[in-house]
């Protein structure tokens, strides 16, 4: 069984919740403690130019304009967790997203990484690079992938959730 389930999320993702939401009953229906994780990326269109953590007043603001929405998204989500009686910790990484997932994943112990898909395909994946791709051939331990509620078109709630556990099911049986 998972003890410990690393759920990596981005702030600019609209799946983002609905991860939260599996990774946190996955959690209940295991008595399992989550650790939320976002991911920093000096890649990003938001990001402050590397040189900025030259440590001056303007630099730090910036800096915390860029932390500020993840760590609220993680802080929220945390609260949530508890409140449901989940054990429930966040972290906030800077780096390359694929490994700094895995490396928090290896450092903490975990059992299970969930993530999403952004589901790219083809140039634009091979351009952008795929996150969940990375995770799934470097981490440690088990990884559980959530596809983008939106690609899967008209599949109802119930029919994902069953995929879902006949996924875990499978994991923790090695089925």
């Amino acid at each position: 069984m998972f003890r410990k389930i690393l759920v990596a999320l981005h702030r600019c993702d609209d799946t983002s919740e609905y991860i939260f939401e599996e990774a946190l009953e996955l959690a209940k229906a295991t008595k399992a403690s989550l650790k939320l994780l976002h991911v920093l990326s000096v890649d990003e269109q938001e990001s402050p130019n590397i040189l900025s953590l030259i440590n001056t007043l303007e630099n730090k603001k910036r800096w915390e304009e860029f932390e500020k929405p993840g760590l609220d998204l993680l802080k929220s989500l945390t609260e949530q967790a508890i409140a449901a009686g989940v054990p429930t910790e966040y972290y906030q990484g800077l780096g390359r997203p694929g490994h700094i997932i895995c490396e928090t994943a290896r450092v903490w112990e975990a059992g299970l990484i969930v993530i999403g898909r952004r589901g790219l395909s083809g140039m634009s994946e091979l351009i952008l690079g795929s996150v969940s791709n990375y995770v799934t051939h470097y981490a440690p331990c088990s990884v559980l992938v959530i596809q983008n509620p939106e690609q899967l078109g008209a599949v109802s709630i119930q029919e994902r959730q069953s995929v879902i556990s006949a996924t875990l099911f499978s994991c923790i049986f090695n089925v």
